[in-house]
């Protein structure tokens, strides 16, 4: 990264690469697959990690590191989690909490899968002392240098496997209070998976090691995770955090460690458990009104299908719809509002009738027809201001035209 090295990205940031990879003998002093791994990678950061462009000398890892790594809003909201609920024990011990920038002296953090190190650059900004663990040296001397160029004195960089790592803070009879971690989740065939017992390392077999080498431990899971049978397996689980970002359901995390009776699961600054879902009777509609709601990705992930009736006053559609309708505007609602026009047979003749230009956003829900599918069946194309939304009320099939609120 020497300055004519970043002169050189800069000029060419917002060039085609592809041309740059073959032009490379016209820059005889340039590494130019280093240039358009850096390029690449600030293209990246623009909607991923914006803060690191106000650093000039951060280096970015190569694509599949890229591609692993959280957004820095997932990561910053992990890092206030942690911090919070440290806050939380200093209040409930009677202990007075030191000054830092998240207000504590002795918040400690083992990230054990450090890849990039967005995670880790996220607790230590928070004022964590951070231990980054990471087993690929290449990423342990790039994080080594990116904290220099980022100012951050409280990481450690450690290039070790995590587990044996581990076993070092055992034979030290040391204890940390937090550890974070966040399995590989692509099998050797390059095969994304889910399942803890398919991720690398396997979190099921590593538990009580982790458990006994810390406080709370923070599990970071792919958003296609089953919550429940994911508590079952850990234990120990004291909260669950659905984490959206942009309207997607970006992950799952575990924290682990406490003495809740039941995990509460929290989503989109929605807090509740399976129990409180459990006793909660919905209300269901017996025509649609004015305003239909479609939840978020994070609520349709955490799953408080009934509790959103009494939260919010609204009455559901069906009990696998979870779509729900009021005749009254609920402007806080987490998630889309559409405006009814009318009720829409899903025939190719009456959609050509209401929909001349035969255009319009197709939304299914609990509909045994997939939207893209349904899309070409009715003789729509993508596009234009409306939706038809094909649905199941009561045990009627049936869709609706609407608009966007």
């Amino acid at each position: 990264m020497t300055r004519e090295f970043i002169d050189f990205v800069n000029a060419h940031e917002n060039d085609d690469t592809a041309r740059l990879l073959l032009s490379a003998a016209r820059y005889p002093d340039i590494d130019m697959p280093s240039a358009v791994q850096q390029i690449e990678g600030r293209r990246t950061a623009r909607e991923k990690w914006p803060s690191l462009l106000e650093c000039e000398g951060f280096e970015y890892p190569p694509r599949l590191n890229r591609e692993q790594a959280s957004s820095e809003a997932t990561a910053q909201y992990k890092a206030r989690l942690l911090c919070t609920k440290r806050l939380q024990d200093f209040k409930t011990s009677g202990l007075q909490a030191g000054e830092c920038a998240c207000g504590l002296v002795d918040l400690h953090i083992a990230d054990l899968t450090g890849g990039m190190g967005i995670d880790s650059i996220a607790f230590a900004r928070a004022g964590m002392t951070v231990d980054y663990v990471e087993r690929d040296a290449g990423l342990c001397a790039l994080m080594e240098r990116n904290c220099r160029a980022l100012g951050l004195d409280n990481v450690t960089v450690h290039c070790a496997d995590s587990l044996e790592w581990l076993e070092t803070l055992n034979t030290e009879h040391l204890t940390l209070n937090n550890i974070y971690i966040d399995p590989a989740r692509r099998a050797a065939s390059g095969r994304k998976v889910a399942a803890f017992e398919d991720c690398e390392p396997d979190l099921l077999s590593c538990l009580p090691r982790l458990l006994g080498a810390c406080s709370r431990l923070l599990v970071k899971a792919s958003p296609m995770i089953d919550i429940d049978l994911a508590c079952r397996q850990l234990g120990t689980v004291e909260e669950v955090h659905v984490v959206g970002l942009k309207g997607e359901c970006k992950e799952v995390l575990f924290l682990c460690g406490g003495d809740a009776v039941e995990p509460t699961i929290k989503c989109f600054n929605l807090i509740f458990t399976r129990s409180q879902e459990a006793a909660t009777d919905p209300r269901f509609c017996a025509s649609v009104g004015r305003y239909l709601y479609e939840p978020d990705a994070t609520i349709m992930k955490g799953g408080p299908f009934n509790l959103i009736c009494s939260w919010f006053g609204l009455e559901k559609l069906a009990r696998n719809s979870h779509l729900y309708t009021s005749d009254e505007r609920v402007g806080e609602f987490p998630g889309r509002c559409f405006e009814v026009l009318q009720e829409l047979k899903l025939s190719r003749k009456a959609v050509a009738e209401a929909l001349p230009e035969g255009k319009a956003h197709v939304v299914v829900r609990n509909y045994p027809v997939e939207a893209a599918v349904l899309q070409r069946q009715l003789g729509l194309r993508e596009g234009g201001d409306l939706f038809v939304v094909a649905t199941t009320v009561g045990s009627r099939l049936t869709g609706f035209l609407c608009s966007r609120v």
